[in-house]
């Protein structure tokens, strides 16, 4: 075979392969991008780039948004550690919760992280299970990861953890209750109003005996939400029987447990408000074992309105302490103990609002006239 006819047999070949140069591949792409690709794509300059990245508060929040959607369509990736080394700051934040069993957590991490990420952070999320052992090492790997900050979302505050973190002086916020100390910021829940609000709506309906069953009063939330009950209770002149408050454990298992001890008293309470949906969860698997129904025989009230509450069977009336709101406020306090610019730097106490969220958990009380009416009306 010539020399040329070896030429027009490669010639042949090399078109059927198909060959794509580094530059085309889209995660080299990504990393190649450069800040100045970012400044052209956005329409801004580079220092603006810059300061959005970084996080500096005084970036118009539009611009840092344009920035953003930037970023992530060239694929730009800043270099964090660099950042790091330049401010002196991590850009993370920490979040511990109790637990991840209980629904409303990982909600609240979910809303959490969403905000932290389009501002910039990134999030190192732990949970306590309220194990002493597990929360020592939780510690110990945010310290080391060095974090910015830390919020303790666990609505029930274990004193040790609080004097580990406290110690380090870095900027903490807390749900409830924290340490007067200088970086300290709290995240405080009205559990008053939408606890009020509930006890209203079933003294509304007719119900005069209503029980609750509250959390582990060990955690400073559940003792919160037990007050707030017997204070809504004393306001409308209504006697709270001794047995009609049992003490739960926020779990379903909890609620089940606790209804079940209410089931046997001589006359079940017309109504029952449980300290958080989880265990409102519980007592309706409870009342599903017996011959009392939901809402016809016993009103259910929960706490917390977690996702699933709007698809249980009845659909569960609930007081909404939204996962958003919270999120919103760790996240805002912490930048504000972190950024010594931040507009609410010197801002120590966020206010966090409940209200009552009415579905079909909630009835007349049996036997009454309205609810006779309304079920010979049913049956028609």
């Amino acid at each position: 075979m010539s020399g040329a006819e070896k030429n027009r047999k490669k010639s042949t070949i090399h078109p059927t392969v198909n060959v794509r140069s580094k530059s085309s591949h889209p995660r080299r792409r990504a990393g190649h991008a450069s800040i100045r690709d970012v400044a052209a794509k956005a329409g801004v300059s580079i220092a603006t780039v810059s300061r959005a990245v970084n996080g500096i508060p005084t970036v118009d929040p539009e611009l840092a948004r344009r920035v953003w959607k930037a970023v992530e369509e060239v694929g730009y990736l800043p270099n964090t550690q660099a950042r790091a080394l330049v401010s002196g700051r991590s850009r993370m934040l920490g979040l511990i919760v109790s637990e991840i069993t209980n629904p409303f957590f990982p909600e609240l991490v979910q809303e959490f992280e969403n905000l932290a990420v389009a501002q910039g952070y990134e999030v190192l999320i732990g949970s306590t299970s309220y194990d002493p052992l597990r929360t020592e090492s939780l510690i110990r790997r945010m310290l080391q990861r060095n974090v910015d900050g830390v919020a303790v979302m666990t609505f029930g505050i274990e004193e040790d953890l609080v004097q580990k973190l406290v110690d380090r002086g870095f900027p903490l916020v807390f749900v409830d209750a924290g340490p007067q100390l200088e970086n300290i910021r709290v995240l405080k829940v009205n559990y008053g109003e939408g606890i009020r609000q509930a006890v209203q709506h079933l003294a509304a309906l007719g119900h005069r005996e209503i029980g609750f069953i509250s959390g582990p009063l060990r955690l400073r939330s559940a003792v919160a939400r037990r007050d707030a009950f017997l204070k809504a209770m004393r306001e409308l002149g209504l006697k709270i029987p001794k047995q009609h408050l049992v003490e739960g454990g926020h779990t379903m298992e909890g609620g089940i447990a606790a209804m079940e001890q209410l089931a046997a008293l001589s006359a079940l309470p017309t109504a029952v408000l449980c300290s958080n949906d989880m265990s409102a969860i519980g007592a309706l698997h409870a009342l599903y074992r017996t011959t009392h129904k939901v809402p016809d025989d016993v009103s259910i009230v929960g706490f917390d309105d977690i996702h699933l509450a709007q698809f249980m069977l009845p659909p569960l009336t609930t007081v909404q302490m939204s996962c958003k709101e919270l999120a919103v406020a760790a996240v805002d306090a912490l930048r504000a103990g972190i950024e010594p610019n931040h507009p609410k730097a010197r801002q120590m106490e966020w206010q966090i609002d409940t209200r009552l969220v009415v579905r079909q958990s909630t009835a007349f009380p049996r036997g009454t006239l309205p609810a006779v009416v309304k079920r010979a009306a049913a049956k028609r």
